[in-house]
């Protein structure tokens, strides 16, 4: 069978259609999470810290200067408070996904056992 063939048999199934409409769900849901963790969460576990602002947390490796010309050379930093703020997305992600595929897991176990006792 050809690669043509294939896709276009792969593209009238409706797989195209469910794969695009799963990134979009996702890419919505990732913002979701994202405003979830920097609104909700993390204010509370910075107040809790003493008042730290996690996208504030860096450690400046050299300073902004300004050079000969009179322009301003922003700073470089590691921006770790970033970097955690993007672990806890992350971690809450996985967590509602391992949640959905549990739950259709099981949803498919109770199916079987049905199907079994109907036979």
């Amino acid at each position: 069978m050809g690669i043509g063939k294939e896709f276009q048999e792969f593209a009238v199934k409706g797989n195209m259609v469910d794969m695009a409409v799963g990134i979009i769900i996702g890419g919505a849901f990732g913002k979701i999470v994202a405003s979830l963790v920097a609104d909700i969460f993390m204010p509370p576990i910075g107040l809790l810290l003493g008042g730290v602002n996690f996208t504030d947390l860096g450690y400046t490796l050299k300073a902004a200067t300004v050079d000969a010309a009179g322009a301003e050379v922003p700073a470089i930093t590691v921006n770790y408070g970033s970097f955690i703020q993007t672990s806890l997305d992350f971690l809450i992600v996985a967590i509602a996904v391992f949640m959905v595929v549990k739950g259709i897991n099981k949803l498919r176990r109770e199916q079987n056992v049905e199907e079994k006792a109907a036979e």
